[in-house]
């Protein structure tokens, strides 16, 4: 993980004969798409007075605690339901201030080719955080594969699960490491990001995935107290620009989805 730097620096930048503050924000992304589209964001924003320094983190837990004890100014990487969970288990005081991208999330495995050949007793590995769990029980259920209380919603958990006619042995691992699961269960539910930085296709080696589901969808995060903030809007024009827009479009090829 990079070092942190605990306050931002201002820069001066000459545009011209006039001169503007250049205003320096740290951001904090987990690798692979995310880190992607920031640094397209990071051209975007100097042409707009901003200087983005982009942190990467190998977990979903740090970005948010970072974010909070004030070692980032904004955050990119999570869907609204996990930074809900965050906020009421951890107390942070972090809103959703736009929308980012869609990573619809999928099913691989090395050993079954299809739903239709995952075997009585099958081990399907998925999330162990409540929020990417629950959306992976939600897209098992989509499957047919098992069911779950009725109306548990994004709430759900491997209690909720009524219904397991084919046995399946439902085990929970850290999302980092689904993609390492291959060898070992049957099946992997894995979010996009971590799947795509495993070298997987969600388009081509997913064997089922879920749709635009929107409660999924992906958001730019920053502490309550800045949510106003003129360089807070600036962030969210220069990532919700068209070159940003096209840049996903042409790099991620409908794996990685523009929410705006």
């Amino acid at each position: 993980m990079k070092k942190l730097i605990a306050a931002a620096s201002i820069a001066v930048a000459l545009f011209g004969a006039g001169s503007v503050q250049a205003e320096t924000l740290k951001v904090g992304v987990t690798p692979g798409p995310h880190a992607q589209i920031m640094d397209k964001v990071k051209e975007v924003a100097a042409t707009k007075g901003l200087d983005l320094e982009i942190i990467e983190f190998s977990d979903y837990v740090m970005p948010n605690q970072a974010l909070s004890d004030g070692d980032l100014d904004i955050n990119s990487f999570q869907h609204k339901p996990y930074l809900d969970n965050q906020v009421a288990d951890r107390g942070f005081d972090l809103v959703s201030v736009a929308q980012s991208v869609n990573f619809p999330m999928g099913g691989y495995s090395k050993k079954v080719g299809s739903v239709e050949e995952i075997a009585d007793g099958a081990s399907i590995a998925l999330p162990n955080d409540p929020s990417n769990g629950a959306r992976a029980l939600l897209l098992l259920e989509d499957q047919g594969l098992i069911k779950l209380t009725e109306g548990v919603g994004i709430k759900a958990s491997v209690a909720d699960v009524i219904e397991n006619p084919h046995g399946y042995q439902l085990i929970e691992l850290d999302a980092a490491q689904l993609p390492r699961s291959l060898d070992d269960v049957d099946v992997s539910v894995i979010n996009t990001n971590y799947a795509l930085d495993a070298g997987l296709s969600p388009i081509d080696d997913s064997i089922f995935r879920e749709g635009e589901k929107a409660p999924y969808i992906n958001v730019i995060a920053v502490r309550a107290e800045n949510k106003d903030k003129d360089w807070v809007k600036t962030f969210i024009e220069c990532y919700h620009s068209d070159e940003v827009k096209a840049f996903i479009e042409d790099e991620f090829k409908g794996a990685v989805i523009a929410a705006w």
